[in-house]
C-alpha cells in the first residue's frame, strides 16, 4: 500500500540517547525505540522515560508505516511509561491503604506474566490491571460496601479521569473503562485483553474465594474459573507448589 502519511514529517527514526544510571551514575546509550537497559557497571535495570505522543499512538496505518516489530516495541515502551505514571496515581489515590495498592500491583504483575504468552495489548491490559479496583474507595464511602457490582459501577468514571490525566487516547480509555466496568462479570466481554485482566485478578483472589486445600477439587475449579490457557497453567503451577510446600515442610 502506498499512501501519503500526514505524520511522516513528525515521525523520527530510532536514534541513540545518553542517560545516566540513577544507581551508580554510569553514562549509558539507549535507543529511542528501547524501553529498558541494564547498566553494565552495577546491573541496575533502567527504564527510559518517554514523553508526549506519536502518530503511532493513533494512526490506523502505523503497522504498515513502520512495521509490526517497531510498532510492537514502541507500544511496549509506551505501556511501561504509562505504567509508571499510573502506579503513582494509584498510590496517591489510595494513600495509606496499602492493602488496595498491593492488590492492584499483584494483579498487574500477574497480567505481565500472562502477557508473555498471550498476545494481547500491553497498553490496554496493564492500565486496566492497575485501575481495575479503583471504584472500591467510592463504593465504600457512598454505599458502605465493597461489593463487586458497586466497584464496577463507580470505577469507570474515576479511572477515566486518571487515564486522561496520564495521556491515553480516547479509544484506549473507552476499552479500559469497559473492562473495569465488568471486571467481576466474565460473561459480559469476550476479548483477550479482558480475559487476561480477569485471570490476573483471579490468580490473586483464588485462595480467598475457594478452598484451594482440597487438591481433588483444585483442577476443576481452575478449569471452570479461568478464561485463558496460560491463566489455567499458571494457577495450577502456583497452587500445586503451595500444596507441595505444606506437604513436605523444610
Amino acid at each position: 500500500m502506498i499512501f501519503d502519511c500526514p505524520g511522516a514529517k513528525n515521525f523520527k527514526q530510532p536514534e541513540p540517547q545518553l542517560i545516566k544510571c540513577p544507581n551508580c551514575g554510569e553514562e549509558l546509550e539507549i535507543w529511542t525505540d528501547e524501553f529498558k537497559i541494564a547498566c553494565p557497571n552495577c546491573k541496575t535495570t533502567i527504564l527510559r522515560q518517554q514523553e508526549g505522543a506519536s502518530c503511532l499512538d493513533w494512526c490506523r496505518y502505523a503497522k504498515e508505516c513502520v512495521g509490526e516489530e517497531v510498532l510492537s516495541r514502541y507500544m511496549q515502551n509506551r505501556a511501561i511509561t504509562i505504567k509508571q505514571k499510573l502506579l503513582k496515581e494509584l498510590e496517591d489515590y489510595f494513600g495509606p491503604d496499602i492493602k488496595r495498592i498491593n492488590h492492584a500491583k499483584n494483579v498487574m504483575h500477574f497480567a505481565e506474566e500472562l502477557l508473555k504468552k498471550e498476545k494481547a495489548d500491553w497498553h490496554i491490559v496493564i492500565p486496566a490491571a492497575i485501575l481495575h479496583d479503583i471504584g472500591i474507595k467510592i463504593a465504600e464511602e457512598r454505599h458502605g460496601s465493597s461489593s463487586g457490582y458497586l466497584q464496577e459501577r463507580e470505577g469507570p468514571e474515576i479511572a477515566r479521569k486518571i487515564l486522561l490525566k496520564v495521556g491515553l487516547k480516547k479509544e484506549d480509555i473507552d476499552e479500559i473503562c469497559q473492562m473495569i466496568a465488568y471486571h467481576h462479570s466474565p460473561d459480559k466481554i469476550d476479548t483477550l485483553n479482558f480475559k487476561i485482566l480477569y485471570d490476573a485478578d483471579q490468580l490473586v483472589n483464588l485462595k480467598d474465594k475457594f478452598d484451594t486445600k482440597d487438591k481433588a477439587k483444585l483442577e476443576e475449579i481452575i478449569e471452570r474459573v479461568f478464561l485463558t490457557s496460560e491463566g489455567k497453567r499458571l494457577a495450577k503451577k502456583i497452587y500445586a507448589l503451595r500444596v507441595q510446600k505444606r506437604t513436605f515442610p523444610l
